[in-house]
Order: C-alpha cells, then sequence, then structure tokens
C-alpha cells in the first residue's frame, strides 16, 4: 500500500530540485544536551544540567505555516509544541517535558526541557532523548533522538585512567559550564554567548569547543599530547560552537572546597569542579557576577603555597555535550507529512572511479523510498539496510554538457530525496576532480596527422575549457 501511495505521487524534478538549491527552504531541528546524567536515587530528582535545549532554524517552518493558514487552518492551529522524555517513555503527552517554543531576536524558535530526570528504577546505563513534534492543530511534523547518554550514578573523584576514557573531556570536543553558588539549585547560571558578548545565563547555556592551546608537560602525567585529553595544569581556549566567539587562552585549574590545586595535572573528568586562570596573569580568574562575567582575584593561601582561594563565582562545573542537527525541507513534498525516521549520513565510502564509480552511504534510518541526489541529478539508489545505501555517482558530463574535460573541481551538495518530495539535506558533499590528462582518443583520431580538422577541433577544445573555466569562476 505504501508503495503504491509513493507512485501515485509527482514526480521530482531536477528543476525543482534545482529551485530548491537556489532557495534553500530549510526546517532545521537542533537538540543540544549533555553527555552523561546523574541518576536519580529514591524519591529525589536530580533534574538533567544543563537542561536539554532546542532549536528551531530556517526559512521552512515559516513557509510551512504560511501553507497551513492558507489550506484553512487558524492561527492558533499552526504554532508548533513538543514533547521531550526518554526513549523508555509510552506515552509522550503524559510522561514527558512539554516544549513551548519562543521566537528569540535571532529569528530562532527556542525551548528547554526543565524537568527531566532518569530515576534508579531505569537500570540501563545508557539512553536517548526523544523530542516529538507536533502543530497546535494536533497534525504530528515527526520524532527526532537526541545522541547516547551515559548515565553515572555521581560525578568521579578518582584519577581517570584510559578505561574511563569516555568520562574525560577531550581536546576538540563540546564543553558546557555552569555555575551554582552555594550548592542551591535555583541560582544555576550558565556560561552562555548572547550578541557576541559572554554572559552568566539563567535560561540558556552555550555549547563551547575547547581546545588544548599549548600543554604543560609533568614527568609523572600517563597522558601525553597525542591522547588530546585535556588535563589540569593545561592551557586551553574555549570557542562558541555557534557565532565563533572565544575566550583568550587560560589555565583549567582543579577546584576543591574553593580552593584552586596549582599541582595537580590529572585529567579533566565529567562533572568536575574548575577553574580557569587567565594566562600570564596574577592568579586572574573566570568569573561570574550577576549576569556579568568579570574577572577575580584569588588570594593565595598563607599555609599552602601550592593552592589559592577562589570565591563561589569562579568555581564551575564542567560537562561534555552534544549537538545533533536534523535538516529537511518539505518545500518539494505534496502534502504536509511526518519526517521521521529522520535518514542520517554519518560516513562515504566512494568505490571504482570514472564510469563505474559507486558511492556507499553509511549512517541510519535509510529506507528503500529514499534516493541519492548530487545536486539537482539523482542518482541510481540500491538499499542495502537501514544503515547502507549504494549509489551509482552520475556522470559528470551532465553537470558540464558539451564539454569534454574539466578544468576545474566541481562540488555537489548531497541530498537524500524521498519519493514523497521530503527533502534531507546533509552537510556532506561530492567533488568531481578533473583528470590531469585528456581522455584518450579513438583509435582512428590518434592516427590522425595534425591537419587543419585536427586543429581546428584543438582550437574548439580549449575554447570550451576557458568557457568553463569562466564559468566556474562566475
Amino acid at each position: 500500500r505504501e508503495e503504491q501511495n509513493f507512485s501515485l505521487l509527482q514526480k521530482v524534478t531536477r528543476d525543482s530540485v534545482r529551485q530548491y538549491l537556489q532557495f534553500r527552504p530549510d526546517q532545521s531541528v537542533i537538540i543540544l544536551h549533555a553527555k552523561v546524567a546523574q541518576k536519580s536515587y529514591g524519591n529525589e530528582k536530580r533534574f538533567f544540567c544543563p537542561p536539554p535545549c532546542v532549536y528551531l532554524t530556517g526559512h521552512g517552518w515559516k513557509l510551512r505555516q504560511e501553507q497551513l493558514k492558507a489550506s484553512g487552518l487558524g492561527e492558533s492551529s499552526c504554532q508548533l509544541f513538543g514533547y521531550m522524555g526518554l526513549d523508555s517513555s509510552t506515552d509522550p503527552r503524559t510522561d514527558s517535558f512539554k516544549l513551548s517554543f519562543e521566537e528569540q531576536t535571532d529569528k530562532r524558535m527556542f525551548a528547554c526541557a526543565k524537568t527531566l530526570y532518569i530515576s534508579d528504577t531505569d537500570k540501563r546505563k545508557h539512553f536517548r532523548l526523544l523530542l516529538h513534534l507536533f502543530h497546535s492543530g494536533g497534525q504530528e511534523i515527526g520524532t527526532f533522538s537526541s545522541r547516547l547518554i551515559k548515565v553515572i550514578s555521581k560525578p568521579s573523584q578518582k584519577r581517570q585512567s584510559m578505561k574511563n576514557a569516555d568520562l574525560c573531556i577531550s581536546s576538540g570536543s563540546k564543553v558546557s559550564l555552569f555555575n551554582r553558588l552555594r550548592s542551591q539549585t535555583v541560582s544555576t547560571r550558565y556560561l552562555a554567548v548572547e550578541d557576541g558578548a559572554f554572559v552568566a545565563s539563567a535560561r540558556q547555556w552555550t555549547a563551547f569547543t575547547v581546545t588544548l592551546v599549548e600543554e604543560m608537560q609533568t614527568l609523572h602525567s600517563e597522558y601525553t599530547m597525542c591522547d588530546s585529553y585535556i588535563c589540569y595544569g593545561c592551557v586551553v581556549q574555549l570557542v562558541c560552537t555557534d557565532s565563533g566567539v572565544a575566550l583568550p587562552p587560560m589555565v583549567i585549574r582543579k577546584v576543591n572546597k574553593q580552593h584552586v590545586c596549582l599541582d595537580v595535572d590529572e585529567p579533566v573528568s565529567q562533572l568536575h569542579k574548575c577553574a580557569f586562570q587567565f594566562r600570564d596573569s596574577n592568579h586572574m580568574y573566570l568569573c561570574l557576577s550577576n549576569e556579568k562575567i568579570i574577572q577575580f582575584q584569588a588570594s593565595p593561601c598563607p599555609k599552602e603555597s601550592n593552592k589559592v582561594l577562589l570565591n563561589d563565582g569562579s568555581c564551575w562545573t564542567i560537562i561534555g555535550t552534544e549537538v545533533v542537527e536534523y535538516t529537511f525541507s518539505e518545500s518539494l513534498a505534496c502534502h504536509p507529512t511526518i519526517i521521521s525516521p529522520v535518514p542520517v549520513i554519518n560516513g562515504l565510502e566512494l568505490n571504482g572511479g570514472g564510469h563505474v564509480a559507486m558511492l556507499e552511504l553509511h549512517g541510519e534510518n535509510f529506507s528503500p523510498h529514499l534516493k541519492v541526489w548530487f545536486g539537482d541529478m539523482e542518482a541510481e539508489t540500491m538499499f542495502r539496510s537501514s544503515r547502507s545505501l549504494l549509489s551509482v555517482v552520475p556522470d559528470v558530463s551532465i553537470l558540464s554538457g558539451e564539454w569534454r574535460w574539466m578544468r576545474q573541481p566541481i562540488t555537489v551538495p548531497l541530498s537524500l530525496i524521498r519519493f514523497d518530495g521530503l527533502i534531507y539535506r546533509s552537510s556532506y558533499s561530492f567533488t568531481y576532480t578533473p583528470e590531469h590528462s585528456a581522455p584518450s582518443q579513438a583509435n582512428a583520431t590518434a592516427e590522425r596527422t595534425a591537419d587543419s580538422d585536427s586543429l581546428i577541433d584543438t582550437i574548439h577544445q580549449e575554447f570550451t575549457r576557458m568557457n568553463f573555466h569562466l564559468f566556474m569562476q562566475s
């Protein structure tokens, strides 16, 4: 029945895909969440910190809203809302957190699930979050999942070994920082970036990429630079993953009862208390004061030379985070439809070359109803499994028309298009590269002498190459 329904739909054309690629009326769902979650015991509720956040971006959301209004639905029926809960949830409307989206100054829609937790009755070591999106009129948009979240009982205070590498913070990974004055939950503030400035926010948090700037080598450290783990005493830099705004290089220090331990070089672990000392400063630390980010002058301990005394605002908790993004477009779909399951491409593998090149796509949620598109060119696609698609690489002549050779590489975006016209845009692209030498001619042509016809042919080839080169530049 499903096959029959798809066969009755209008076929997606190159022109319609070309128009989509020009205007990109995409709809993106971005989920931010922590890599680990502390388990709640008994009647306590340890809410996930930082709370999972959802952002809806792209011009396609407003276009879809206008289409629904045009079909006769009222303003109230076109609003977006959602439910977020654990993947063990049986009914998302009863045991999940309801999300109400609000539009921000940057036109993004934002919501966060503040009261999610995992109890000790759930014996799993890993779980996922599920986001169910709806229109207020009751029409389901789809279900979107987070990445795997590791369940821990409490932050580890032991020195981490390679056996627990998944609890260590690695260079190049994403982290979140939050501060909790006097250990009170209501006083939690998150390091965030708003309008290009660093702030301490009570509502939103920002994912930062933490990178090793240099490593202060120690004789006793079992972690070397090649391991790329963040260790106390290392110089790191925090860069906002969204805006690219960065803090200056800082030395990350371990905190124990509001004291900075200057002689600790062990790896930084999930939910550790830490402090950030500005490099080459006389014990100046990253600190919050209400909603502002300031520098705090720490005091040396009179009895212990290897420690300095901090205030509450300079003690941060660090935790690894994940950002997962789903991008799709309903601009070519015949009617509003359920988006999920959303196919995700995780990797590509090219086999062969020339006229027999095959591209294998590795990922999740693949189905027989998907076609691989190279730019505006549909590829012959073979469904192997929910994790593998195989496609024939379209000949570059479809792009280049009658041009016989390429002078410049051509890069085209890769998309998956469902038979009903739903487009799933990926972050991957495919590049056609020119051959270093001209392709071999037929035997009769190869034996031809350099007469006038051959000369005209050569001039024609150079002319078309030059035209192609100018086209690529423009």
